[in-house]
């Protein structure tokens, strides 16, 4: 993976963390995709899908994770901005076996970027998944995840390459 090699901005002329300025950079619409999933026995999943685990309804449950963690990125993850975001929306597939694919599609309209965002809340349906199903399953494995693709900003569109 070759990269080119770029300044780090999250850090003062102290060598010290900061929070990146972003106040001369121009308001676009900015949108970022992030995927995780989260592999489980088949019983557990079709647990999932009849909506039959002790806790309740798994996916409307994690769905609601997800768009709280969106919205609370900036608590977790020190350097990123509060951001005002525009829509999150939380999907789910699964492959009829023993893979919960989880994604995430965070909007906004602003001055930086919702990456983060998306790969909070993907996280968060995650974790909240795992949460409610831990009864029932301790060794469910969660990821990887990872942004499938970004659009708005002065760094441009990204999209992730297939692996």
């Amino acid at each position: 993976m070759e990269r080119e090699e770029q300044a780090l901005t999250h850090f003062n002329e102290q060598g010290r963390a900061r929070m990146v300025d972003v106040s001369g950079k121009a308001d676009t619409v900015r949108v970022a995709v992030a995927e995780g999933q989260v592999r489980m026995a088949p019983e557990t999943l079709r647990r999932i899908r009849e909506r039959s685990v002790a806790k309740g309804d798994v996916l409307s449950v994690a769905q609601i994770a997800g768009i709280q963690a969106a919205k609370r990125t900036s608590d977790w993850i020190p350097m990123c901005h509060p951001l005002a975001l525009t829509g999150v929306d939380i999907r789910f597939a699964d492959d009829g076996n023993d893979t919960l694919t989880i994604t995430a599609e965070v909007k906004t309209t602003g001055k930086t970027g919702v990456e983060m965002e998306a790969l909070t809340a993907v996280s968060a349906a995650a974790l909240t998944v795992y949460d409610m199903c831990k009864a029932l399953q301790k060794d469910m494995v969660i990821g990887p995840v990872a942004l499938l693709g970004k659009t708005g900003g002065k760094s441009g569109d990204y999209v992730r390459s297939a692996t």
